[in-house]
């Protein structure tokens, strides 16, 4: 895997991405020395060719992420993936129509786009059922030999297991709480702790991650220390955890992993930073959306009786309250007879309106007076409600920590994760914000931005 963003990218997505941008480059330089009168030389070099066919180019591998093609990387259907690659050449099509209409300079001659959208659909669609059957077997595949099994171990194995594009496989397991060969997720017991030396030699792991329940007995200290100098990958079960889920475990984490870490991200002059780009950004967005804006009030007054905006106070930096804004998309008083409740994805409360704004999360545009004012940001931790925080500060260890940084419109957990409508779901959320927390940085916040946009525009609603 990789890290770019702050965010670990498994090294076969990153393979096919750069893959593809040859590929489909490629595609249209073939076709402007097949179709094009004049030499293609001359108008790939002196009349803007190249920069036009890079122009496609970022926009088909735009289009492909939307459409979450660097996600899944498994073929599930041969039609639907044809399918998939005709829609994204479709959606490019309609873009450089824009194009052509606010400069015709950079348009790509049809003559060209016909015949290298369709050698770019054939070439993709056999290269990645090529990749796919061969490549991404051997692409930053990574086997793994766990020493131990506790829960933050079987938390990765789970979720290896359900994500076999990370290009990473469990070798074994080296445990003395069971049997040589009892199954485990993913591959077997292989033998006990002491002989982790001897199935390291013979398995010949790309990787070591230790999970023991009680390490000050039977860490194998002198073995490790061994295969570390072999030139053996050896980490923590809690790094493992963070680097493949995108997420700090609660499972085993440890005051002193968040005290000595070199990396914590609410640092005075990240937050300053932070404070900068969030307005300059903040204050583009407002004048892009406010007729939008303008036209969402109107309906929200028209739709149902009651205020266009709901307020709400919230936990914000350092437990200090404030108000919050957005659009109404409940029916007025929706709280008065059950109190303080979750939001849940089908909520019976919301209007027709009110669902249809949800799901492309323009009922918290509002929220962009929040920032300006100082009290949100852009991007961050979700703020909640402090009835619920008091609670949850109860039941959930590290939970006060989350109001550390401004909470955001937008954050890591609401990329990655569901509505938090139990308990467990809260749980895994805040693993979400320690994540960001621990990672903060204008990078990171870019790529969550990005992400987000994805969301609204393929109106997965908010989460």
């Amino acid at each position: 895997m990789v890290r770019l963003f702050r965010v670990f990218i498994p090294i076969g997505s990153l393979a096919l991405l750069v893959s593809e941008m040859v590929l489909v480059t490629s595609a249209f330089i073939l076709a402007s020395y097949v179709m094009l009168e004049v030499d293609p030389a001359v108008w790939l070099r002196y009349d803007g060719g190249l920069t036009r066919i890079l122009l496609v180019t970022a926009t088909v591998m735009l289009v492909m992420h939307f459409h979450d093609l660097y996600t899944e990387l498994r073929i599930k259907s041969h039609i639907l993936l044809l399918q998939q690659l005709s829609l994204v050449m479709g959606l490019t099509f309609l873009v450089q129509s824009l194009v052509s209409y606010l400069n015709r300079d950079l348009r790509m001659p049809i003559r060209v786009m016909v015949p290298g959208s369709a050698i770019a659909v054939i070439g993709m669609y056999l290269w990645r059922v090529f990749y796919g059957t061969f490549v991404l077997r051997m692409v930053g595949k990574e086997r793994i030999l766990f020493v131990g099994g506790n829960s933050v171990v079987q938390a990765i194995a789970a979720h290896l297991e359900e994500h076999p594009e990370l290009g990473l496989a469990v070798a074994g397991y080296v445990d003395d709480q069971a049997e040589p060969g009892t199954a485990r997720i993913g591959g077997k017991v292989l033998g006990p702790i002491p002989a982790v030396r001897e199935i390291a030699t013979r398995m010949n792991p790309d990787r070591i991650v230790v999970g023991l329940t009680e390490r000050r007995e039977c860490m194998p200290v002198a073995d490790l220390l061994e295969l570390r100098f072999s030139g053996i990958i050896i980490q923590e079960a809690s790094a493992t955890y963070e680097a493949v889920c995108g997420r700090i475990s609660t499972l085993d984490l440890r005051p002193s992993q968040l005290v000595f870490s070199d990396e914590l991200g609410p640092r005075p002059g990240i937050l300053f930073i932070q404070t900068i780009y969030n307005l300059a950004l903040t204050l583009l967005v407002t004048l892009v959306f406010l007729p939008v804006m303008a036209v969402i009030a109107i309906a929200v007054k028209l739709s149902s009786p009651g205020p266009i905006l709901y307020r709400q106070t919230r936990v914000g930096m350092d437990g200090k309250l404030f108000t919050v804004y957005k659009f109404r998309s409940m029916l007025a008083n929706a709280e008065l007879s059950t109190g303080a409740v979750w939001a849940a994805k089908d909520d019976p409360r919301a209007t027709r309106l009110g669902r249809f704004l949800r799901k492309l999360r323009l009922d918290e545009t509002p929220q962009l007076l929040n920032v300006l004012r100082g009290e949100m940001s852009l991007v961050g931790p979700r703020p909640e409600r402090p009835e619920f925080v008091k609670t949850l500060s109860e039941q959930i260890p590290y939970y006060r920590q989350r109001h550390c940084v401004k909470p955001g419109i937008t954050g890591w957990a609401q990329i990655n994760h569901k509505y938090s409508d139990t308990l467990e779901d809260t749980i895994t959320k805040l693993e979400y914000d320690l994540y960001y927390i621990k990672n903060l940085s204008m990078s990171l916040d870019t790529y969550i931005i990005f992400h987000t946009l994805k969301t609204m525009l393929l109106s997965r609603g908010s989460q």
